[in-house]
Parts: structure tokens; C-alpha cells; sequence
């Protein structure tokens, strides 16, 4: 699963037992689905928990991509009660 505040693309894939997570990324065509998004550099996780690339999946796991965050999640509230707003 990747996603973009636009567009998300899961993909199901069927992948030979020990399979690792980045064979997983590289069966999904993600990169050529993002072609202006650098796949390889995002970090990868499993239903949420971060992993290594060479993690091994089990069946029915959902491999998912992080994108780097644009701002940290601290400093956009900081900037908002500077603003005297909240957010909602």
C-alpha cells in the first residue's frame, strides 16, 4: 500500500513462501505506479509496525510504504497555537 493526499494504490500480490519485503515492493510495480516518487527511500512497515526491507512475510501481511513527513507533527501544532488556531 502506498498513498499520496491525492491517490493510494493497494495491490495484492501472491509471492512464494519466505518472501521478504522488498521482494513484496518490487512484485508491486508501486515504483512504476509513483514514477516521480522515490519507492526505495520510503520507509517500509508490516500492518503498521515498522520492519527491515529483509523482514520475511507471512501470509496475509500488508506491507505498507511511509513517506517522509513534510513537517513534524509537533512543530505544525506549535504553529498552530502561535496562530491561536486548533486543530479539528
Amino acid at each position: 500500500m502506498f498513498a499520496l493526499p491525492e491517490r493510494q494504490e493497494i495491490v495484492s500480490l501472491q509471492l512464494d513462501a519466505g518472501a521478504t519485503v522488498a521482494e513484496a515492493i518490487e512484485a508491486s510495480s508501486l515504483a512504476r505506479l509513483f514514477p516521480d516518487e522515490d519507492i526505495q527511500q520510503c520507509a517500509a512497515g508490516v500492518w503498521g509496525n515498522p520492519v527491515p526491507r529483509s523482514h520475511l512475510l507471512q501470509d496475509g501481511d500488508r506491507v505498507e510504504l511511509y513517506r517522509p513527513l513534510q513537517l513534524d507533527p509537533r512543530e505544525a501544532r506549535r504553529k498552530l497555537a502561535a496562530e491561536g488556531k486548533r486543530k479539528s
